[in-house]
């Protein structure tokens, strides 16, 4: 568990071995995928019809994939959401803002009901400026764009310098936007925990069992005697960054990696000059995507944009380089220059799933029996929550509002309903690019000694690549 991550080696006595599969199996649902997205699936569906006969198929163990290595943010937003809120009316628009922002609530009241205890604490979402000054005028551009969509003072307030050092003590600190929905968790107590709830409502899981080929109504599955059979009317992929292992999901969703490192615990003294007592979710607002928080063992947990492999590879092995180590801690020591002599006990990271569009997607076919949901980006652990409850409605044919919101594609075949990745090697070229370039301006506008024009010449350039590979039609 250790070579997951330090929230899976934590977890370890919550760890329950599940066999893998043994003998030929007929489902009413049958869920690729033992993650956050298929167990709260799994979850709602048995929560709604504890009839139905649902298992979930893990090609490794629950909380392998991403589930067991993010960040641990609950976030109550979603990549994209206002440009897909866009255009519908006002009371739409509100109340779908409202059944995003209360994803942190909704997640806390299933884990009072059924005692999961994964260090919930609902500290909101800061974004902060400190590194260059230009991240300055990026919030409060970011703050007027916000209330200019409708959003008031109760969803993104702005925090002065001072303000802000009060919560967290960051070097160079300038400013912040604060939103209280979020909160911050255990991601692998939060995995593993709701995977022996759905146990409880009697969901099988079955780990080592991959799937290697799925089509109307019939998985075929590896199990512990060779390859199985295993029949279900409605089929549910729930895989998000192993798209690629799951044809033909991987044309529209593919793996990028995000990385993260952890500090040896932090002691008191020295927590009392970081803060971060609420266990905020942080990050400073950049296109290298910075994100941290102290976890409830007092380290500090930070993470960054990673990478993106030729031809949507996975990353099976997630030991991080020296390089990557030292990329990592140069950020976080950038803003905290008083963790210098604080070691780092673990570095580890993720394959997770960014669609064409940038935007989440669920999609339901019943004709095919086959529903599924994906491309989160680096929000799933709130998202994945909505898209499974949501999935178990689509299934159950539920009519609410989250069954015809839009991010529900209302063309029911993958082709017609989700735009393909381009083909390599335009897909790398693109993608690295786009990496190079916010790199490059990252280190021009850390520098404070670089010329204005260079400064400007450095985000124009990130903007416009930006702008390029973010490029989509209208839905």
């Amino acid at each position: 568990m250790e070579q997951i991550s330090l929230w899976m080696e934590q977890a370890e006595a919550l760890r329950t071995t599940r066999p893998a599969l043994a003998d030929d199996l007929e489902l009413d649902v049958a869920i690729i995928g033992a993650g956050f997205t298929g167990l709260w699936a799994a979850y709602y569906l048995k929560q709604h019809n504890p009839q139905l006969q649902v298992a979930l198929f893990e090609a490794k163990c629950v909380g392998y994939g991403a589930s067991g290595r993010n960040g641990g943010w609950l976030l109550g937003q979603m990549l994209g959401q206002d440009e897909l809120l866009a255009g519908l009316p006002d009371d739409q628009r509100q109340l779908y803002r409202a059944i995003i922002q209360r994803i942190p609530d909704d997640v806390l009241a299933v884990l009072q009901r059924e005692g999961i205890d994964c260090g919930y604490r609902k500290g909101g979402e800061l974004s902060c400026a400190a590194r260059y000054p230009e991240q300055l005028s990026w919030l409060q551009q970011e703050l007027r764009h916000r209330r200019a969509l409708g959003y008031d003072e109760a969803d993104y307030r702005w925090l002065s310098a001072a303000e802000l050092t009060q919560q967290v003590g960051m070097y160079g600190a300038l400013g912040a936007i604060f939103s209280p929905h979020c909160a911050t968790v255990h991601p692998a107590k939060l995995v593993l925990g709701l995977a022996a709830a759905v146990e409880r409502l009697g969901v099988s899981i079955y780990e080592q069992s991959p799937v290697t080929h799925w089509q109307r109504g019939e998985l075929r599955v590896v199990g512990s005697a060779g390859e199985r059979r295993v029949r279900a009317g409605f089929i549910l992929p729930c895989v998000e960054g192993y798209a690629i292992d799951c044809p033909p999901l991987g044309r529209y969703q593919i793996a990028v990696q995000s990385l993260q490192i952890a500090t040896e615990p932090l002691d008191a003294a020295l927590w009392a000059e970081l803060g971060m007592a609420e266990g905020q979710a942080i990050g400073e607002h950049s296109r290298m995507v910075t994100y941290f928080h102290r976890t409830r063992d007092d380290r500090l947990v930070f993470g960054a944009r990673g990478s993106y492999r030729f031809g949507g590879r996975l990353r099976q092995d997630f030991t991080l380089s020296e390089q990557e180590r030292g990329r990592h801690r140069a950020l976080m020591l950038a803003l905290f220059p008083q963790l210098q002599s604080a070691a780092i006990t673990h570095g580890w990271g993720g394959n997770l799933g960014m669609a064409r569009r940038f935007v989440p997607h669920l999609l339901c076919d019943p004709e095919q029996g086959v529903a599924l949901a994906g491309g989160y980006g680096g929000e799933g652990v709130g998202f994945s929550y909505l898209a499974g409850r949501t999935l178990a409605d689509l299934v159950l044919g539920r009519d609410l509002p989250e069954t015809v919101a839009p991010w529900v594609v209302n063309r029911r075949a993958l082709a017609q309903g989700l735009r393909r990745w381009e083909p390599e090697p335009l897909r790398w070229l693109g993608y690295n690019a786009v990496i190079a370039a916010y790199g490059y301006e990252d280190r021009v506008l850390a520098n404070p000694h670089s010329a204005p024009w260079r400064r400007h010449l450095a985000s124009a350039l990130a903007q416009r690549l930006s702008g390029l590979m973010a490029s989509r039609p209208a839905r």
